[in-house]
Formats: structure tokens, C-alpha cells, sequence
């Protein structure tokens, strides 16, 4: 979608850098258009659907060179006329005779689990960043008549190359987003393969860029699913609350096929008694509202799920969705209409006792099971959308989530492509969860330094986030200081704070900043009549170093630092959450102090063993105690 100045959130939006800004976007957007190459509109609920399911067994090819791509005069393989069988490994050829030169076999190949990440699973590939070639063969039965089929994958980190049957489908950048293609009337009844093409190289342009804080797991980290549809189907829908009003239901449907105009489509949601039928116009959408003055409402304490039918044809989509209403009024967070406390933790979407990325409803039932049994109420999911079992489970254990995209320190504010790419990561991360009653709040960044042209970046970005989706909150990791003239006075003095829902922000007084007796002394100086939530605090320990509290790495001065902040942090009068950094300790190339971190970010209050720290239960009691406070609101 383009924006044109009319829709930028700004006080001056009819200035001359604004309307300079607005249309290098307009521009950036067609240009964006060529990097995604042909990437078909999302299909949303694909585990609803009619699948067939690619996960498994693959073959694999290292190729650090991507000699499987470029020729030796660096020119792109898939691109030429008559591509060389020898060398150009999407393919997927084999020798006809023994004198024919083929310098690749992908069944002789080593193989690799899908879906995971390449780096837990290989000891040689544990520090690989660059191509690996995914290769898998299938079967697919004649399908039904009048059906549509689409390859869909759930992510893949950080671009991919996808090619079915020797044929480019298309290109996805972005590591942490669904993507499909369609391939109708492309598949055979035996003998199919498709290869992927998955490059995880950082780059200072891309998004994250160059320079993170957590490990870069490369490959096809997510299901892999050929999804068989009929030939005009529902693509996409949003069923939830109309904003602050727990009395009406407001629907949007879209129809992709050839007949998708004026097309009827029935929603139902038989538990609760009610049904209501729209019609398409000539783009294939549809909208109502539906009252329903008694529904069950959403909340952390009865997560209640209603199954949802939705019919066009007399195919029939089915969904489970809760309905709950999220505001803010003042400084407060209401909860269908109520204030709530956000007793939260940030979590990495990996699994540390296993190894790798979380990617399973095992995993997600795990980290949430942790943060449930610490006391929270609410997740925030750093810094990427994590897979789609995390949200849905948190839908089922009522965990409130906290969903953002990888704008992660220093982007390229000013590079079109950047922009572009962050856009469609926040695009595919709203379509996919729009419907989950858990997310509550769109992050658009993580610790950005203020500039013009990262405030002009963000705000774009808000604008987009509230026209896919009016009704959730937004916010983002804001920037803060300390106050000039003074010893220990932090303020938040970031423009972008107009134009969220909720003050966040990131500290690390007794970590990063002195020590844990300096938050004693600490001052927080924000003048919003908005919710404040301090979206990370914390220090690092590992599991099972004691000694005095006064030693950094034990356990005993990361309880102190958390004793210490929680006392600070009432001195807020709009606090009204936290998520501490973080849930358990996980992979970071950039922690390399032998003997306590050994390439492990250690700020976790659970280890990578699952073992928990002391801190652990000092948040465990403020917990308790914010949950008996709130419980009489």
C-alpha cells in the first residue's frame, strides 16, 4: 500500500521535507516491487486449510560463493536463456551419462531438518552466514477440480530464492514473515522438487541491519506447506471488536479468483448464536459489522476462544478467535474496559535446552508455560515476529503480546529499499495476526537514535500499522537521557512519543549505568498523560555463580539489581507495565567473555539448561503483588 502526505502523522504535514519524504516512499514502493520479484498476496490461516505438508527431510548444498547463482562474470544464472546444467543448482539436474560434467548431486548430498535453522543442527554450520540450497522431492496427486495450489512458507531467514520444478516462483526478503507463491497447473503427480535458495548474510541496509544482539539462525526456519484451495477462495479476513465497543463484531473478507465479485460470504459463530452474510464488490472484498450485545470476552484470567466458520461456496473456513477491547485512557491500559497491569517478560524466539530456534507449539507452550509461571500476564516478543504458534498459543494460555518488527538500532533511515523492506515485514506481521486476540500492541522499533529522518521513517510507519489495523495499540522502545544539569534524572525527550499509545522505554541503571545502589538515587522525569511501560531492565548472571551481591555474573547481584529497579521503577506514576530482559538466556556472537558467557547473552532468568536464576522469583513476588492490586480495579 502507498500513502500520499494526506495520511502522514505529523503536525506539519504539508511541509516541504514531509511531501519530499512522502514521495520517495510513493517511489521506493514501485522500485520494491522488483526486489520481492513475484510474490503473491499472503494466504492467512494456512493451518486451517487443506495442506500438504513439505516439512522434513531435505538435501542441502553450502555455497558460500554462490556459484549455484552467479557465473564466473557475476551474472545472475536464472536470468540467462540457456543457464549452465553444470553449475546452476536450481535446477536441480542430473548427468544423463558418466561424461557429462555436473558439479553438484543434491541426493548425495548431506540433508537437514525443516523446519529448523541450519546453525543447531550442523556443527560446521554454526557460525555460517551466506547460501545454502534447500532441495526436497515430492508427489502431488491429481487435485481437485476447479482447486488452486500455493507453496507457502512460514519464513525463511534472511532471502529466499524459491524454484519449483526448475522454474523461478519468486523471491521473499525478510527473515521472520510468511510468504507464498502460487503454483497451479506447475505441479506433476510424481517426480516434483523444489529448491530454495536461503542466504542469511546481515547487511548494513537491510532490516535488522549489520549489527544485533542475538544469534543470525539461517534457513527455512518455519512450515513449509502446499496449500490446495478452490478457485475462488477466501485469502484474507479480520473478525474482531470494533474499536472500544465490546458490543458489535466488524468483519472484512477478501476473495482471490477470477469470480470474486459480487460473491456472498456467511460468517458464523454458531456458540454465540450468530450469523451474518455480505457480499463482494468487484475487487473481491466485503464488510459488515455484527452485534452481539453477550459475547464471552478475551482475557489473560479466561482466555475463551469462539470457533468462527466462515463459508463462501459451501467451502468452509474455520478459525478460533476471542474478542476483547484494548485502549488506553490517561495513563492507563483498559482491558475490555478495565485497567490492567502489564506484568511482562521479553522473550527470544529460541529454544535454549534444545538448541536453535523455537519454532514448534512445543517450544511456544514452553517459553509461555515459563512466563506464565512467573507471573505475567503479557509477553513481549523481541525483536522480530516470532513464529505463528507463539500467538496462538499465547491466544489459548491468555498471554497478552507485545508483536514487532526488526527496526533494531542503527537502520538506514534514509535508503529507500530499507524503508520498503520494513514495510513489508509490518504488513505480512499484521496480516498473519490481526485476528489473535493476545496482540495488543504493534512495536514499530527498538532503540533508535533521534533523527529527522528516522522520526519521518517511524511515523510512516505508525500510519501504516493504524490504517491495517485501527484498534490495537502502538508504541516502540523510545530513546531516554539523562537530564543536563543533573546527577541522575532520566527523561524521555523523543518526538515520536506524540504519536505512540504507550511511553516505552529501555534502561540499564546498575548494569550498564553504575550499579544497583544508583538506582536508589534515580529520578524518572515524563511529562505524558499517557501508560509508561519500561520495555527492558535487567543484568546479566549465570546460573549457578553465587558470591556477594556486589560481583557482577552471580546470581546474587542480579537479584539485587532486580530488587533495586522494582523499587525504582514506583517511583513512575503512569507505569502501568514491564517486560525485563529477558525470559532465558540465549546465543549472541557478540557475549564472548570466557567462563560466564561463552557466546551467551546471560541476562536471562532462566538458563539455557532451563534451570531457574534467584531473580526469577523476586519478579515472581512483584508479580503477585501487582496481580492483588489490580484484581480490586
Amino acid at each position: 500500500m502507498i500513502y500520499d502526505e494526506t495520511h502522514l502523522l505529523t503536525k506539519t504535514a504539508g511541509t516541504m521535507k514531509q511531501l519530499l519524504f512522502t514521495g520517495l516512499m510513493i517511489a521506493l514502493m514501485v522500485s520494491y516491487t522488483d526486489l520481492l520479484f513475484a510474490q503473491d498476496p499472503l494466504i492467512t490461516n494456512i493451518g486451517n486449510r487443506t495442506t500438504l505438508t513439505l516439512n522434513g527431510v531435505w538435501k542441502y548444498v553450502v555455497d558460500p560463493y554462490q556459484t549455484g547463482y552467479y557465473d564466473y562474470r557475476r551474472e545472475v544464472r536464472d536470468q540467462q536463456p540457456d543457464p549452465s546444467k553444470s553449475e546452476s543448482l536450481f535446477l536441480g539436474y542430473k548427468a544423463q551419462d558418466p561424461s557429462e560434467r555436473v558439479e553438484y548431486d543434491f541426493d548425495k548430498s548431506d540433508h537437514i531438518l525443516v523446519p529448523r535453522d541450519w546453525n543447531s543442527q550442523k556443527e560446521k554450520l554454526f557460525y555460517y552466514e551466506g547460501t545454502i540450497w534447500y532441495y526436497r522431492k515430492f508427489d502431488y496427486p491429481a487435485p481437485s477440480a476447479r482447486s488452486r495450489q500455493f507453496i507457502c512458507f512460514g519464513a525463511a531467514n534472511y532471502e529466499a530464492e524459491v524454484y519449483l520444478n526448475g522454474k523461478k516462483l519468486g523471491k521473499h526478503v525478510g527473515g521472520f514473515t510468511p510468504f507464498n507463491f502460487e503454483v497451479t497447473g506447475k505441479l506433476n503427480p510424481t517426480g516434483n522438487f523444489v529448491i530454495v535458495k536461503v542466504d542469511n548474510t546481515r547487511g548494513i541496509e537491510k532490516v535488522p541491519t549489520i549489527n544485533t544482539d542475538w544469534w543470525n539462525y539461517g534457513g527455512l526456519t518455519r512450515d513449509v506447506n502446499i496449500v490446495e484451495v478452490a478457485g475462488t477462495f477466501i485469502q484474507d479476513y479480520y473478525i474482531q471488536l470494533a474499536d472500544n465497543d465490546a458490543k458489535n463484531i466488524d468483519v472484512s473478507i477478501i476473495l482471490n479468483g477470477d469470480e470474486k465479485a459480487n460473491q456472498q460470504v456467511t460468517i458464523e459463530i454458531p456458540e454465540a448464536n450468530l450469523k451474518a452474510t455480505c457480499t463482494t464488490d468487484s475487487e473481491g472484498k466485503a464488510k459488515t459489522s455484527i452485534p452481539a450485545k453477550n459475547l464471552k470476552l478475551w482475557s489473560p484470567e479466561n482466555p475463551y476462544l469462539y470457533q468462527v466458520k466462515l463459508t463462501h461456496n459451501n467451502e468452509v473456513l474455520a478459525d478460533k478467535i476471542g474478542f476483547r477491547t484494548i485502549q488506553t485512557k490517561g495513563s492507563d491500559i483498559l482491558l475490555n474496559g478495565k485497567p490492567v497491569f502489564l506484568r511482562g517478560i521479553c522473550i527470544h524466539e529460541e529454544n535454549g535446552v534444545r538448541g536453535g530456534r523455537a519454532y514448534s507449539r512445543e517450544d511456544a507452550q514452553m517459553l509461555l508455560g515459563w512466563a506464565k509461571e512467573l507471573g505475567c500476564n503479557f509477553v513481549r516478543l523481541a525483536h522480530y515476529p516470532h513464529n505463528e504458534n507463539m500467538t496462538r498459543v499465547a491466544d489459548e494460555m491468555g498471554m497478552l503480546v507485545w508483536s514487532e518488527v526488526p527496526v533494531y538500532w542503527t537502520i538506514q533511515w534514509k535508503n529507500p529499499d530499507t524503508y520498503a523492506n520494513a514495510h513489508n515485514q509490518l504488513t505480512e506481521m499484521i496480516t498473519r495476526d490481526k485476528n489473535r486476540a493476545s496482540v495488543i500492541i504493534w512495536s514499530m522499533a527498538n532503540e533508535t537514535p533521534v533523527s529527522a529522518d528516522r522520526t519521518d521513517f517511524l511515523k510512516s510507519m505508525i500510519n501504516t500499522t493504524r490504517q491495517l489495523d485501527p484498534v490495537r495499540l502502538v508504541s516502540a522502545a523510545l530513546e531516554r537521557h539523562n537530564k543536563p544539569g543533573t546527577q541522575n534524572t532520566q527523561v524521555i525527550e523523543d518526538p515520536l512519543q506524540d504519536f505512540v499509545d504507550i511511553i516505552a522505554f529501555n534502561q540499564y541503571i546498575g548494569w550498564y549505568d553504575g550499579l544497583p545502589e544508583k538506582c536508589k538515587t534515580a529520578e524518572f522525569e515524563i511529562k505524558f498523560n499517557k501508560p509508561v511501560m519500561v520495555s527492558e531492565f535487567g543484568g546479566d548472571a549465570l546460573q549457578g555463580n553465587h558470591g556477594s551481591k556486589d560481583a557482577r555474573w552471580t546470581e546474587e547481584f542480579q537479584e539485587d539489581l532486580y530488587r533495586e529497579t522494582l523499587k525504582m521503577l514506583g517511583k513512575i506514576p503512569q507505569l502501568r507495565g514491564i517486560t525485563p530482559w529477558i525470559l532465558a538466556d540465549f546465543r549472541s556472537p557478540r557475549r564472548v567473555l570466557p567462563d560466564i558467557q561463552d557466546g551467551w547473552n546471560r541476562k536471562g532468568l532462566i538458563s539455557e539448561t532451563g534451570d531457574k536464576k534467584k531473580a526469577f522469583y523476586v519478579l515472581q513476588e512483584y508479580y503477585k503483588m501487582k496481580q492483588a492490586e489490580y484484581s480490586t480495579k
